[in-house]
């Protein structure tokens, strides 16, 4: 086995020794979209500001009482602790306000939003996010695009428009919440590519459970409503209910779905390693927040796009 670095223009990730790959059927896992100037060029006009600000938050996954599976007898009780915050506005400043921004697209005819970040990859213009950002219900969103760093209505770093998104194999066949991880890789935008204006953060995989972290979202349903950056941050747990996933206490809403997820993180930069997603909640416990666990399926994911 091999340990995989991967350098960021603002970070470093690792990844740790890998373990098989769970199984899923043979389903598309990327979908192609604004591949020509004419279509970027009609989805760039299509996200006008008034769209963007009308845009619905697309709900964090909700998991009920009755999709739970049994939990094993003589498990010992997890009761997770929080530092420092549970979910407010980021003022802190730092690389994380131009790397992490708003998504949007069309689902269902509707406009919806959902949030990416920026990370370090060989073509410079991949985006990582949820795999309900990408595909839900069975379709992949179409007008996808990625608005680095929105602030208020503005979009200081531009508009990108998606060429591809990718699903993990198990999120595109049955969307299994373990493996809810999607990317985009964007178009480049006036000739330049997207880490070259924003910068990056680094990724990273197979990493030790329970450390400490901070997530990033675009949350757009009350109380927030998706005009900030909103952050948590606090020592991880394991999902103990449904998921082989970790959880963390925080307040974040719809529209905060597929922000990222940083170890490592420095307040005084802003810079983190990425290693999971918002992905969902349970229903009876509104403040705590669960992301996919990202692992060996995640790193193929990332190394397909970062590589088309």
């Amino acid at each position: 086995m091999k340990r995989v670095l991967v350098l960021a223009v603002t970070g470093l990730a690792v990844a740790a020794f890998t373990t098989p790959a769970a199984q899923a059927k043979s389903v598309a896992t990327t979908h192609l979209a604004a591949t020509t100037a004419d279509a970027a060029r009609a989805v760039t006009a299509f996200w006008t500001p008034e769209r963007m600000r009308s845009a619905q938050p697309l709900d964090l996954i909700n998991v009920a009482p009755k999709s739970l599976k049994d939990v094993a007898r003589g498990l010992p009780a997890i009761v997770p602790q929080s530092f420092p915050n549970g979910g407010a506005v980021w003022t802190g400043g730092g690389a994380v306000t131009r790397t992490a921004g708003r998504v949007f697209f069309t689902y269902q005819g509707r406009t919806a939003s959902c949030s990416g970040n920026a990370v370090t990859s060989a073509n410079k213009n991949t985006v990582m996010t949820a795999g309900h950002c990408v595909k839900l219900d069975g379709a992949f969103h179409t007008n996808w695009v990625f608005v680095p760093g929105y602030d208020s209505g503005n979009t200081p770093y531009g508009t990108w428009t998606a060429k591809s998104t990718h699903a993990t194999p198990q999120w595109a066949a049955s969307e299994d919440i373990n493996y809810d991880i999607g990317a985009a890789v964007v178009n480049p935008l006036n000739g330049q590519n997207l880490t070259d204006v924003v910068g990056s953060q680094g990724i990273a995989f197979n990493q030790p459970r329970g450390q400490n972290m901070y997530a990033f979202g675009y949350s757009a349903a009350a109380p927030y409503d998706g005009s900030k950056l909103i952050y948590c941050s606090g020592q991880v747990f394991n999902d103990f209910l449904l998921s082989q996933g970790i959880g963390m206490t925080c307040n974040q809403t719809g529209g905060s779905s597929g922000g990222p997820w940083f170890l490592s993180f420095s307040e005084a930069t802003g810079t983190g390693v990425q290693n999971s997603v918002n992905s969902f909640k349970y229903n009876f416990f509104p403040n705590w927040m669960f992301g996919p666990y990202f692992g060996t399926d995640a790193q193929n994911l990332y190394n397909s796009a970062q590589a088309s």
